[in-house]
C-alpha cells in the first residue's frame, strides 16, 4: 500500500470533525504505510496517539483487526470492482453510509457510531 492513500484517508477522517489534541487514538497495524515518517508526523501534527499492534501481535490491536474483518466479510469478498475506483466507492460508501450510520455494534450498547457519539455529545452537553 502506498503512503499517499493512507495520508489521504487520515486526511478526510481529520476533516469529518475538530479533534482535541491528546484525545484521539488512530489505531493501525504495522505496515510500512503507517509507519511512515509522513504519516507519523501528520499524527503528530493533529495531536492524535500511534496505537500500533506489537509485531505479530494482533491482539494489541483488536478493534483495527475486528474492523477490518468485517470489513473483508461484508464488503470485499461479496464482490469484485474492474477499477480501483469502484471500489474506493465502494469502500467509501460502506464505511461512511453503511458502518458508521447505520450497521449496529453490540460493543456500543446495539446503537451505530454515528448515534453513539450524538448520545456521548448529548450527554457532554448536558453535564455542562
Amino acid at each position: 500500500m502506498q503512503v499517499d492513500i493512507t495520508l489521504g484517508a487520515l486526511s478526510m477522517a481529520l476533516g469529518q470533525r475538530p479533534v482535541e489534541a491528546g484525545n484521539l487514538l488512530a489505531h493501525s497495524d504495522r505496515g510500512s504505510q503507517y509507519t511512515s515518517r509522513d504519516y507519523q508526523l501528520m499524527l503528530r501534527e493533529n495531536g492524535l496517539t500511534c496505537s500500533m499492534s506489537g509485531r505479530g501481535n494482533c491482539w494489541d490491536n483488536a478493534v483495527s483487526e475486528s474492523f477490518f474483518a468485517t470489513l473483508k466479510r461484508e464488503l470485499v469478498y461479496r464482490q469484485s470492482w474492474p477499477t480501483r475506483d469502484e471500489a474506493a466507492r465502494a469502500s467509501h460508501e460502506y464505511v461512511e453510509v453503511f458502518y458508521n450510520r447505520q450497521r449496529r455494534h453490540s460493543t456500543l450498547g446495539g446503537v451505530s457510531p454515528a448515534e453513539f457519539e450524538r448520545r456521548h455529545e448529548q450527554n457532554l452537553t448536558q453535564a455542562a
